[in-house]
């Protein structure tokens, strides 16, 4: 009996220490729920901007794949960003609105300009985002769902706007390509 417990205590260690990722210094969650949904954590890795690390980015979505459209096929979906670095809230939606118009046509970003500049306003909202905060872009639902360090800032509806802003990591053109290859398990 006794040793059964030990084995048994042994394996939820085990289990715990080998089921959280840790990138950059940032333990990340094996598993979510998001829209009554498990998601499992696709990849990470870290963005950085010349020499400056400055996020953790990591995806979650229903099951693992390494194939942007299988990413961005409808379902539910996390973007998430640890920061590592302190930022104003301008440098972050300048870095966003950059990545919109890197990874997009004129035509897709026109398409879903209103909802490029509402979630402008959210981030410019944040005033400052301080190292080791949390920043979740989830698509559930048919919106995207803007949270900072857990609490809900807003939600900017449509699914092209979504696949518009998950591009920036997995599209074509991605802000970085390493960090597009370690977000799809690469």
């Amino acid at each position: 009996m006794i040793y059964k417990f030990a084995v048994a205590i042994i394996a939820l260690t085990l289990s715990s220490v080998l089921g959280a990722a840790e990138v950059g210094g940032v333990k990340l969650d094996d598993k979510i729920s998001l829209g009554g949904q498990e998601l499992v954590l696709n990849g990470a890795g870290i963005r950085t901007r010349a020499i400056f690390k400055v996020y953790v980015a990591s995806l979650y979505v229903p099951q693992k794949t390494a194939d942007p459209a299988g990413v961005l096929a409808k379902g539910p979906r996390r973007i998430q960003l640890n920061l590592l670095r302190t930022l104003s809230a301008d440098q972050l939606a300048d870095a966003l609105n950059d990545g919109l118009a890197e990874a997009n046509s004129p035509a897709e970003l026109a398409a879903v300009k209103p909802q490029a500049d509402q979630l402008l306003g959210i981030m410019k909202a944040f005033k400052e985002v301080k190292e080791k905060d949390v920043i979740t872009l989830d698509f559930v639902d048919g919106a995207t769902k803007v949270g900072w360090n857990g609490e809900n800032k807003g939600a900017i509806a449509g699914e092209p706007f979504n696949r518009a802003l998950s591009r920036i990591w997995i599209g074509d053109k991605p802000v970085q390509t390493d960090l597009k290859k370690a977000l799809l398990g690469g």
